[in-house]
């Protein structure tokens, strides 16, 4: 009886703590800065989120990482970005980082390229919801500098409640897996 009931406790609290999870990934806190940095990856919502906090002040410039090498169709990606931003009211602000580190830890790397150095200035990240925690932690460990992250949500992909829907339980699951990997094994490296 008694371990039964202690079996019970334990999975309960497990419930408990892997339904907070969804919120603990989610970092939503910008702050002034000399740059934004749009982090590769989804293209929508982060762009759109950039474009938000430029338009109310956050940074005067944006530098947009885009994957150097990945294609869409026959056209490079970079090619696109560039196309894209030119069309923008706000193109002489945003810059394009051809980034050709295949992780957020290869990213930085490409970033402080962009940036001339990383020395003493403010950056605001900009990345997935789910991606803000781990993202800031890399970019703060791999190029200490004054960091700020600003979520970029897209109900397709996440939610805080990510138990409702199947794709989010996916994303959270993966996304768990990439942060204890980082804080137990790539962070040490």
């Amino acid at each position: 009886m008694k371990l039964k009931l202690l079996l019970f406790a334990v999975v309960l609290s497990l419930m408990f703590a892997c339904a907070g999870f969804g919120r603990f990934l989610v970092l939503n806190e910008p702050r002034q800065a000399d740059v934004i940095v749009i982090l590769a990856g989804e293209t929508d919502h982060r762009l759109t989120r950039g474009l938000e906090l430029l338009d109310q002040g956050y940074a005067p410039r944006i530098i947009l990482d885009v994957p150097a090498e990945d294609k869409i169709y026959q056209w490079r990606q970079t090619e696109l970005a560039r196309q894209y931003v030119a069309g923008l009211p706000e193109s002489g602000s945003i810059s394009i980082c051809a980034v050709h580190g295949q992780s957020t830890r290869g990213e930085v790397e490409d970033v402080s390229r962009c940036l001339g150095g990383m020395h003493d200035k403010k950056i605001l990240l900009v990345t997935s919801d789910f991606h803000t925690r781990r993202a800031l932690s890399i970019f703060r460990r791999a190029a200490p500098s004054d960091y700020s992250v600003a979520a970029a949500f897209d109900a397709r992909e996440f939610g805080a409640r990510w138990w409702q829907h199947r794709e989010w339980a996916k994303t959270t699951a993966e996304e768990c897996a990439k942060l204890l990997w980082w804080e137990f094994v790539d962070r040490w490296r």
